[in-house]
């Protein structure tokens, strides 16, 4: 496989970082363990690569047998036939790159969708504290720009070292068999050429990663302002002028950058052209020269002109070859970071399904600490030098209560105070420190993931929609339901008369994280969500805190219908929410301090009676 020389150089130049970089024994398996899917297309491969490089070799023996030829007074014939073999050479070579591209573009695409699909299923099955650490921009990159990085190490740097050492190796011998005076003085002037181009490699390294932290840094100003609620706060309360001037300033640089970089390029192939100017004018002089004295054929120059102009590509390459297979690795062991990660929360081998019918939820002496940095994430996807060593601290001491089935129970107390960190507990977010959380009296360790998302069903506060349709956003719990299911959800939310109301109704894309709808509409989608679901135990984590007086007391109506029968387990800041519980949880730092109904509670005199003063008294009112 040839390449320009410029090509060559400036292809795979990365970081300086890669110069240290040592190949471990456990990385080559794990690579060869993703090419061995594609080994008999990997062979193949190799083998054209092989054949191409020996046919550029070719080609300039056969044309100095045709300057032979001609300077003998040989037959035209034998002319022709040098001539036919020259073209079928060219057509053979040109069959051969198109298969070999084909074969380049099958196992490079197939190895980016091996390690794609390998990394988005394993970054699923992580745990939420992963998610709530981790820079979404990261992960992205890990699935984009180092698996493509990962990939060339098979359809390019492979393929380019192998077709390289067996052109190079060919190369020399023939001129060596022709000349080895001529071969010789030429190869001395190739350290003028790749000193200076090793040297070269590394301020572009230098400036490239520059110009990929600018990137970085204004895709995500990009990302965060070009979103519907960062737009909104850059106007509220942001300064656009210098928002605007920030992001012209890094621009700026990757422009001064780019400059940089095409004058380093251009310098570069300057150069290269310079050398190899220099060398062919030796290869003529002298071999022009021994020609002329009876010690060469004149075609025999000719072939060694032909020769050199292959020589110093492959050169420049493989003097390369160590950067470009080294960058390869570190992409690699990249992807293998987010592979090595053991999420924290796993299925066990022998889980079992939650029981079908009414399931109550048990919570027996709870104690939970928030899992620290090192067990969840990495420095390189958090963007920093050194994982927050903070974590294990106990935030839940001791939490045990049940709700029995057909029952609702609230939890109110101060913001921080556990109330949410329970109800991930119950849908198995998080796992326990120590204790039980029981659905149906299963441990939820001991259960299925499919298990435990039919039985349990959340609406949390904020009210995530894809930017996807309605109808995409609904299916979601329930891929098969009917449009006369999503319908009827939808009443029993209050949201048909919204959707109807949309031109494209059901089909209607809500834009990202559902921003073209209300605050309302929103929270209602996916209570229409829950609804459809229709899960034996649903948590509602300040479900209607979005909603005016009027949309909550219609969604608490179809709330109450839907949680007819299961359990409930509530978060709320409304007083009726609270006043409708069978039981209410008073959780503060951590530990229930009271629990028991409203009348009770407020008779009491104590923490409870302390909340309703300050965040209820006014509803009441």
């Amino acid at each position: 496989m040839q390449n320009s020389p410029h090509m060559v150089m400036w292809r795979t130049v990365q970081g300086q970082e890669v110069k240290d970089r040592r190949l471990s024994r456990d990385t080559i398996r794990r690579i060869v363990s993703f090419a061995t899917p594609h080994r008999s297309k990997l062979t193949v491969f190799l083998v054209i690569s092989v054949l191409t490089a020996l046919l550029g070799v070719v080609t300039p023996v056969l044309a100095g047998d045709v300057v032979n030829a001609i300077t003998a007074g040989d037959e035209v014939s034998v002319v022709v036939w040098l001539a036919v073999a020259i073209a079928a050479v060219a057509v053979v070579d040109a069959g051969l790159n198109v298969l070999n591209r084909w074969l380049s573009s099958q196992i490079g695409e197939g190895l980016i969708l091996d390690l794609r699909t390998a990394v988005y299923d394993h970054v699923q099955r992580m745990p939420i504290a992963f998610f709530t650490r981790t820079r979404t921009g990261a992960l992205v990159s890990r699935l984009n720009n180092d698996v493509i990085g990962a990939q060339r190490a098979f359809s390019n740097t492979l393929s380019g070292v192998v077709s390289n050492v067996v052109s190079l190796l060919l190369t020399v011998v023939v001129m060596v068999s022709i000349s080895w005076q001529v071969t010789a003085l030429s190869v001395l002037l190739l350290p003028i050429f790749l000193v200076p181009a090793r040297a070269m490699g590394g301020r572009l390294a230098a400036l490239q990663r520059e110009a990929a932290q600018h990137n970085a840094s204004m895709s995500t100003q990009m990302t965060e302002r070009f979103s519907a609620g960062g737009a909104t706060l850059v106007k509220l309360f942001g300064r656009p002028e210098a928002e605007a001037a920030e992001f012209a300033r890094r621009a700026g640089r990757v422009r001064d950058i780019g400059v940089r970089v095409a004058m380093l390029q251009t310098t570069f192939v300057t150069a290269l052209t310079l050398v190899s100017a220099l060398a062919l004018a030796l290869v003529y002089g002298l071999g022009g020269a021994q020609a002329i004295l009876g010690n060469l054929d004149a075609g025999d120059v000719v072939t060694l002109a032909l020769l050199l102009t292959r020589l110093y590509s492959p050169l420049t390459m493989l003097a390369n070859a160590r950067m470009d297979i080294m960058s390869a690795v570190v992409s690699f062991e990249r992807v293998f970071e987010i592979l090595d990660l053991v999420p924290l929360i796993q299925e066990k081998p022998d889980a079992r399904p939650i029981p079908s019918g009414p399931a109550a939820v048990e919570f027996d002496d709870v104690r939970f600490a928030y899992p620290s940095a090192e067990q969840v994430s990495l420095a390189s996807l958090e963007d920093v030098a050194v994982l927050d060593s903070r974590g294990g601290e106990e935030v839940l001491h001791g939490i045990s209560f049940t709700v029995l089935p057909g029952r609702t129970v609230a939890l109110v107390g101060s913001s921080g105070a556990g109330k949410s960190t329970i109800a991930q507990l119950v849908a198995r977010l998080y796992d326990v420190t120590s204790g039980a959380v029981r659905i149906g009296g299963t441990d939820v360790r001991d259960t299925t993931f499919a298990s435990l998302r039919e039985t349990i069903g959340m609406v949390t506060q904020d009210g995530h929609l894809f930017h996807e349709s309605i109808r995409d956003n609904l299916t979601l719990v329930k891929p098969d339901a009917t449009d006369e299911q999503l319908w009827d959800a939808l009443t029993r939310a209050r949201m048909r008369h919204v959707i109807q109301a949309l031109s494209d109704g059901l089909d209607t894309v809500v834009g990202e994280r559902g921003y073209r709808l209300s605050g309302g509409e929103r929270q209602r989608l996916t209570i229409a969500r829950l609804l459809l679901a229709a899960p034996q135990v649903v948590i509602l984590d300040e479900a209607t805190s979005a909603l005016d007086s009027t949309n909550e007391a219609h969604v608490q109506a179809a709330l109450g219908e839907a949680m007819a029968g299961r359990t409930a387990l509530v978060i709320a800041h409304r007083l009726s929410t609270i006043r409708s519980a069978d039981q209410i949880l008073v959780v503060e730092d951590g530990r229930i301090v009271e629990r028991g109904a409203h009348p009770e509670l407020l008779a009491a005199g104590g923490r409870y009676a302390e909340l309703y003063e300050t965040q209820f008294a006014d509803q009441e009112a």
